[in-house]
């Protein structure tokens, strides 16, 4: 089902070193993208099949009930959240209208959601990049309404604005044979159209006010439990992780354009690609013992989401994969970790990415 590989998303690991502001216990943040950010928009739309509002979701969350999030537990959005000591941003579908919420930032993802409108449409309903971007124009109509504009173009310009969109129009679009799309179109030519389609769209974005914005490469789509059943051998799919490394390298350019075109753009790429094809091919170094498998027991060919009657690993700790698309808990936590290093602890002689807010932790050794 929901295919919004977790690789895609491992938060910010810049690949462009550019200038953003220090992040403070004050910092606003609006998330753009799919599963692997959904933290409970979907649940809000009462005909979506991309749900996860029910068991075992959940059951390693606060509470340990299902949240609407893809997982057993947080994201790596919520790890960094907490680590940096700002809550996650609530799902926007959540909040009324005027709530003054939005002014602390808003996560507009959507499971199933990608940079095409047709991608996900036999999940009925789910919240595409486009639609995204629609939900949060009207959020800025709505804090221009209650700090006045010149207020409102601050806190947007200092914002800082998390996009991982992709890996659902490959999975759950081109590389589906009962579509059309991977018949009209060759490898190069459907990037191209994710290409023309994505820079329409952060354009959009940058007119209604957003400057800094870091996009989240694809990983290595070819290795998750959904894509390796389609092999004889179980193996990674070659052909699936080259498309998204062609992705990654158009993806980069466009964004390099950009920030060039666009006055006072911030624009970077996050590429995550190695760092997650490191932990799948080599899970026993950050304490895993299965990366090929989900630790809840399903059926791959004919869904891949973790149902109510499903069986449990005994140890979820031990695996990377949570159903066959999304990451545990544990691996969430591995990857945020590692990622939070990164952002706040350069090496010897460079500077930091972001100066991480007073009462924040340190990273851990």
């Amino acid at each position: 089902m929901e295919v919004t590989m977790w690789m895609a998303l491992a938060t910010t690991i810049f690949t462009t070193m550019v200038a953003v502001p220090s992040l403070a216990a004050n910092t606003v943040t609006f998330v753009f993208g799919d599963s692997l950010t959904d933290v409970g928009n979907n649940n809000y739309l009462q005909y979506s099949l991309a749900k996860s509002n029910y068991p075992w979701y959940g059951v390693d969350y606060v509470g340990g009930r299902p949240t609407g999030r893809f997982s057993n537990g947080r994201t790596i959005g919520d790890l960094i959240s907490e680590k940096l000591g700002i809550p996650s941003p609530p799902p926007y579908l959540s909040l009324s209208r005027n709530n003054d919420a939005l002014l602390k930032g808003v996560n507009y993802a959507s499971g199933g959601a990608g940079i095409l409108n047709s991608t996900g449409l036999y999940f009925i309903q789910r919240l595409s990049f486009d639609d995204q971007i629609q939900n949060f124009k009207k959020t800025t109509e709505v804090i221009k309404a209650k700090i006045g504009a010149q207020a409102a173009a601050k806190l947007f310009k200092e914002a800082i604005f998390f996009l991982g969109l992709g890996s659902n129009d490959y999975i759950n679009n081109y590389l589906q044979p009962f579509l059309p799309t991977g018949r009209q179109y060759t490898p190069e030519q459907f990037v191209e159209l994710l290409m023309r389609t994505l820079e329409g769209q952060l354009k959009t974005l940058y007119h209604l006010g957003a400057r800094n914005m870091t996009f989240h490469g694809l990983g290595p789509l070819g290795c998750i439990p959904s894509q390796r059943v389609r092999s004889n051998t179980g193996q990674c799919l070659n052909q699936v992780n080259n498309m998204m490394l062609q992705f990654n390298s158009n993806v980069e350019k466009l964004l390099a354009s950009l920030d060039r075109q666009l006055p006072g753009a911030k624009i970077s790429f996050a590429d995550t690609y190695g760092d997650v094809l490191d932990l799948i091919q080599n899970p026993t170094a950050y304490g895993f013992k299965v990366s090929n498998l989900p630790c809840c027991n399903v059926a791959t060919n004919i869904g891949g989401l973790c149902l109510p009657n499903s069986q449990l690993c005994s140890n979820r700790r031990e695996y990377v994969f949570w159903d066959a698309f999304h990451p545990t808990d544990a691996a969430n936590a591995a990857l945020a970790d590692k990622l939070f290093k990164k952002l706040f602890t350069p090496p010897s002689g460079a500077s930091t990415l972001f100066t991480a807010p007073s009462g924040a932790p340190a990273p851990s050794p």
